[in-house]
């Protein structure tokens, strides 16, 4: 995985103030292949229950996350019940490194 242990608490951190603290994360893409080099950082965001306000709270995580580790890239998936399922969910689910 090519992210700092720095950069993964401050992502995980940051999904749970913006999500809750039931939200769990995966890194996706990439940026899970060590032999890889640049790309964006693709993340997957689960959730238990129906979230309100899904996209502004995605668009809030994206902006939070580029100030705190820097303006680069961010892809955000967002998975809740009412979500429905693509290949690339299920694909970044299958494939996803829990941070």
């Amino acid at each position: 995985m090519r992210l700092s242990q720095k950069t993964q608490k401050i992502i995980r951190d940051t999904v749970h103030e913006v999500f809750g603290i039931e939200a769990n994360v995966k890194l996706f893409g990439s940026r899970i292949d060590d032999d890889a080099r640049g790309g964006d950082i693709d993340l997957l965001v689960e959730l238990s229950s129906i979230t309100a306000e899904l996209e502004r709270k995605t668009m809030q995580l994206v902006a939070r996350l580029q100030l705190r580790i820097g303006d680069q890239p961010i892809d955000v998936l967002v998975l809740d019940p009412s979500t429905p399922r693509k290949p690339i969910h299920e694909q970044a689910a299958s494939t996803g490194v829990k941070l």
